[in-house]
């Protein structure tokens, strides 16, 4: 069984999550989890999850869609929803972003910081965002406890020397489909050991491609798991077991939820 650790479907109709999801289930993706960028996107995402039983959810604002200094009222809102379900598996997403016009950096600290507190306060783990920010984002990591609840660095992209800094931080790398294009990152993914790595497609409506069928989807969850495999030379059942034990490390805390509603997603033990 494959899990697509990290999407954005809160923006599909209703209609089009089960189409989604009925495409990822036939290629062997058993759940997604379904990220926040706002509070609306997380709580759209939390009302998914309540539809589907292979939805789940993660709760966050991202950097790019802070509009304003983060208040009380935000933080004891995510704090709530991030109560609100057992479906809840992840604070997701979260992070900075240093790009050209992002929202303020000072908001942006602030924000990540309130974050991983309502994270470590409810012991779930982080999936977070970091562009152009990773000296910052690994030092903010670091001085608030986060490797306590650890998690995933979502859609790495960075160089050896990143992955290894962030894993000795306690957390893992999630690959998603730049591992096609960028040859550094390869070149992770050959050398970095398998326990350390988790996948993911960040699929999300992508009206900018003229065909549908081209957008993004956890139904492409599957040639990234073969491509990691092909290049470690393993045998792709091994490196799909490996990965999905890998995921149940990284929510190890709520892998009960998991099983209550996917109870085949078990780990196959053996395979070596």
């Amino acid at each position: 069984m494959l899990i697509d650790l990290h999407v954005h479907l809160d923006s599909y109709s209703d209609y089009e999550v089960s189409q989604i999801l009925d495409r990822a289930k036939d290629v062997g993706v058993g759940l997604v989890i379904s990220a926040g960028t706002t509070i609306s996107s997380t709580e759209r995402s939390i009302q998914l999850s309540s539809i589907y039983p292979n939805f789940f959810s993660g709760v966050g604002i991202h950097p790019m869609d802070i509009e304003m200094k983060p208040s009380l009222f935000e933080i004891e809102k995510l704090h709530e929803l991030a109560s609100s379900s057992e479906k809840v598996l992840v604070m997701s997403e979260i992070g900075l972003d240093f790009m050209e016009n992002m929202p303020d950096r000072s908001w942006q600290y602030d924000l990540f910081r309130g974050q991983i507190q309502i994270a470590r306060s409810l012991d779930l783990p982080i999936v977070f965002h970091s562009r152009e920010a990773h000296s910052e984002c690994f030092r903010i990591l670091r001085e608030e406890r986060a490797y306590e609840v650890g998690g995933v660095m979502h859609y790495f992209q960075g160089s050896l020397y990143e992955a290894e800094a962030i894993i000795d931080l306690g957390f893992k790398i999630s690959i998603a489909r730049p591992l096609f294009r960028i040859e550094t990152l390869r070149d992770v993914v050959k050398k970095v050991p398998l326990e350390k790595l988790v996948i993911e497609t960040d699929a999300a409506p992508q009206p900018f491609k003229k065909k549908r069928e081209n957008w993004t989807e956890p139904r492409h969850l599957r040639p990234i798991m073969k491509e990691i495999a092909n290049l470690r030379n393993q045998d792709e059942a091994i490196v799909e077991n490996a990965i999905l034990q890998n995921t149940q490390e990284v929510l190890w805390k709520r892998w009960g939820t998991v099983l209550k509603f996917i109870p085949e997603a078990q780990v196959t033990t053996g395979l070596k």
